[in-house]
C-alpha cells in the first residue's frame, strides 16, 4: 500500500530558502558589524564584496539603496571572480565547495570571505592573491 503524500512537505521543498528573498542591504550591516568587532573596516568589507561580485563602489551603493534581494544581487553581479574556486572551507558546518545550489554556494562564498576578514586574515590571502 502506498503511503499518503504529506503536502506540507512537498510545498516546503518547493519554497526557496528565505535568504534568497532577503534584502542584501538588510544583511550588509551584519557583515560590517561582524568585521568591525574584530577591528576591520566597512571599506574592507566592501572590497571583499566587490572582489567576489565585480560590482563597482557606485553599483554596490545602488544595490544597498534599492534593497535588492540576494537572488537578484548575485544574478545582476557584473562578474563572479575567476578565483572563486579557490574559496574552500566550512561555514555553518557545511563545506562551501560542496554546496549543490549555485546561488546558495555564492552566498556561502561571501559568508566565508567575511568570516576570514573577521578572523584577521590578511587581505591578500582573503582575495586569493
Amino acid at each position: 500500500m502506498a503511503r499518503p503524500v504529506r503536502w506540507e512537505l512537498v510545498r516546503s521543498m518547493d519554497k526557496k530558502p528565505r535568504i534568497f528573498t532577503m534584502s542584501f542591504g538588510s544583511v550588509y550591516p551584519l557583515y560590517v558589524q561582524k568585521a568591525a568587532k574584530k577591528g576591520r573596516t566597512q571599506e574592507e568589507v566592501d572590497e571583499v564584496i566587490r572582489w567576489l561580485t565585480g560590482y563597482s563602489p557606485k553599483q554596490l551603493q545602488r544595490v544597498l539603496d534599492t534593497k535588492v534581494d540576494f537572488e537578484s544581487f548575485f544574478a545582476k553581479a557584473p562578474r563572479l571572480n575567476a578565483n572563486v574556486g579557490l574559496i574552500k572551507g566550512v561555514v555553518c558546518g557545511v563545506r562551501v565547495e560542496d554546496v549543490a545550489d549555485p546561488l546558495m554556494q555564492k552566498i556561502r562564498y561571501l559568508d566565508k570571505l567575511i568570516d576570514e576578514l573577521a578572523r584577521g586574515k590578511k587581505m591578500a590571502s582573503i582575495l586569493r592573491q
